[in-house]
């Protein structure tokens, strides 16, 4: 253990050369390695994985330079970044606070936050823990998923900093900044609330197309031949990693529940607006939607 985290460490992110443990190496985990060696903030990272074809994956793929146990790589690690699923990640958390010093740094990267930042709230070692979820991913899961300069541009939120140590929050804060976020502050059950309206409706909606698509066409070879770029950029999530995102839902039912009966709500005034021939009702509803440009240029 180098202990290069101390408290007077300066904030720089170019003293760091942190030694980095992953725990899951999959896309976010594997994406926030390659880019944590390539903008020197990690001097070494150690993967943990579960699976032994994972293992030998990440390490062909060069994502990280060894695969080691939970608590040996602990042990020789400044920084621990937990990118697994979220059903696993409360027990898997509560493992690794029990195993940290108060010169270590724990981050996730979770989709959802409430859940695990109550599990955590009077853990002895609650003040190096910091709650995040950068705002990127793709359809894609596992280590080959994982690209270099996956970050830039994006959201990184961070919740609860007023729970975590000054010092742990600002070394955080400067390693997303260096991988190209800019940074979001919540409460986690308003992180929750509105991950539920941008990000977790998105996929059940495109989930539920597809299913409709797939239950009312039958040839496949039609589905290929017409489906357009509007359809494609619709459907995309539902490819999306249900191991990943059945767990999202469930652990943030409530607010998905509400989105969704919203959505619902909203399907059937277009089909309301259908089946009566209104025509002038069919726009309104377009025209109002056509206000999230002023949100989403």
């Amino acid at each position: 253990m180098t202990n290069k985290i101390d408290n007077d460490s300066q904030l720089s992110i170019v003293n760091y050369q942190l030694n980095i443990c992953i725990v899951g190496v999959g896309l976010i985990g594997g994406s926030f390695a390659l880019t944590a060696k390539q903008k020197g903030i990690a001097k070494h990272i150690i993967g943990v994985c579960n699976r032994e074809e994972t293992k030998q994956k990440v390490l062909e793929l060069e994502l990280v330079d060894e695969v080691l146990p939970l608590e040996e790589a602990i042990k020789k690690s400044d920084l621990i970044y937990v990118a697994i699923p979220v059903d696993i990640t409360v027990s898997v958390m509560q493992t690794i606070m029990d195993l940290v010093n108060d010169k270590q740094i724990v981050v996730d990267a979770g989709s959802t936050k409430f859940v695990l930042c109550e599990a955590l709230k009077n853990h002895p070692m609650r003040k190096r823990f910091v709650a995040t979820h950068p705002m990127w991913g793709t359809e894609y899961s596992g280590p080959e998923a994982a690209v270099k300069d996956a970050f830039i541009g994006r959201a990184c939120v961070i919740c609860e900093k007023n729970k975590s140590d000054e010092q742990a929050v600002a070394i955080v804060e400067n390693i997303y900044k260096e991988l190209g976020m800019h940074l979001v502050y919540m409460e986690s059950e308003a992180h929750d609330m509105h991950a539920a309206y941008v990000s977790h409706i998105s996929h059940i909606t495109s989930f539920a197309l597809a299913n409709t698509v797939l239950e009312k066409e039958k040839e496949e070879d039609a589905i290929f031949e017409l489906a357009g770029g509007g359809f494609e950029s619709t459907v995309r999530l539902a490819k999306s990693n249900p191991a990943m995102w059945a767990p999202i839902f469930m652990q943030n039912r409530e607010n998905v529940l509400d989105v969704l009966n919203e959505h619902i709500s909203q399907l059937r005034k277009f089909k309301s607006a259908l089946e009566k021939e209104n025509l002038n009702y069919l726009n309104e509803l377009m025209e109002n939607a056509n206000k999230i440009k002023r949100i989403l240029k």
